[in-house]
């Protein structure tokens, strides 16, 4: 979502003789950044909105499809599974079993079932912390999908040849840009850098320089809007119930372009729907668009 000073910054320079044409969607969670831009123009009534609210008949097999609408309402989704699904639901109560469920599922499951790369799963994840927080199971997931090799260590973490990782901040100079997901083609302990492939083109490191990525093999949601993947795997427990919302769990399941899985509990999943309260954001602008 586009914050209020992006937006100001976008506004300056599109000339009056210009149509501004805005996609998106607000049931997703808002900007990190200050304001609710695209919520308060739809509100203020003062621009003409188009919903788009059927699903066509060839999304209507697709369960992330019809589930991600279903959460949307309010309404708990289908997770009768079954061998031709693309969404999973996993019962596990435990953290720590919870944790091991998800690295034999991006390791052994997905890879085996259905054939694809585990740099193609995505792990997506409330918050940070705890046992099923991105923190941790990025430590774990490592060591079971890239346990060994030769390595350059940075704040703790160790990058190998084959690492998924992520870009964090902006990098112009680069060309790539905080959220941008790679992996560690080469790593030169000779030269104390290493070569990441960002989408087929290849960017090098300084060792000065790791500090602008961290692991991807888990990553929040808040950090996944926006992107796509393959399969996304969430682990939803209610030790993250501080940050349980229908929002939330809505923009991780449409993350996903071919395959769904949650693995946590229904508690957590029916609380997460239910759970509508948004932090009000003041930005006045709405009033100020009716002013």
């Amino acid at each position: 979502m586009i914050d209020v000073i992006l937006m100001n910054s976008l506004l300056k320079v599109v000339p009056s003789t210009m149509w501004l044409i805005m996609v998106g969607d607000i049931d997703q969670l808002p900007s990190v950044g200050s304001g609710n831009v695209l919520r308060d123009i739809i509100d203020s009534g003062t621009v003409p909105v188009v919903r788009l609210t059927r699903i066509f008949r060839q999304a209507q097999t697709s369960r992330i499809i019809t589930n991600a609408h279903k959460i949307n309402q309010g309404i708990f989704p289908d997770i009768s599974n079954g061998r031709n699904a693309d969404f999973f639901f996993i019962k596990q109560e435990d953290p720590e079993l919870t944790a091991q469920e998800i690295v034999n599922i991006v390791k052994n499951r997905i890879p085996k079932a259905y054939h694809y790369n585990t740099n193609d799963i995505q792990v997506l994840v409330p918050m940070q912390r705890s046992v099923v927080g991105a923190t941790n199971l990025n430590v774990i997931l490592q060591e079971a999908i890239n346990p060994v090799g030769e390595s350059l260590s940075r704040d703790g973490y160790k990058y190998r040849n084959g690492d998924k990782v992520m870009q964090i901040r902006n990098n112009y100079e680069k060309e790539v840009f905080n959220g941008d997901i790679g992996v560690v083609e080469n790593v030169s302990i000779e030269d104390r850098s290493l070569t990441v492939l960002f989408d087929g083109r290849s960017v090098t490191y300084e060792d000065s320089e790791l500090d602008e990525l961290t692991w991807a093999y888990a990553t929040t949601i808040h950090k996944a809007q926006g992107s796509e993947y393959p399969v996304v795997v969430i682990p939803l427990l209610m030790t993250h119930s501080v940050m349980l919302q229908r929002n939330l769990v809505y923009t991780g399941i449409t993350r996903a372009k071919k395959i769904c899985i949650i693995v946590g509990t229904t508690k957590a999943l029916a609380y997460s729907i239910h759970n509508m309260v948004v932090l009000k954001r003041n930005t006045k602008l709405k009033e100020r668009m009716n002013a």
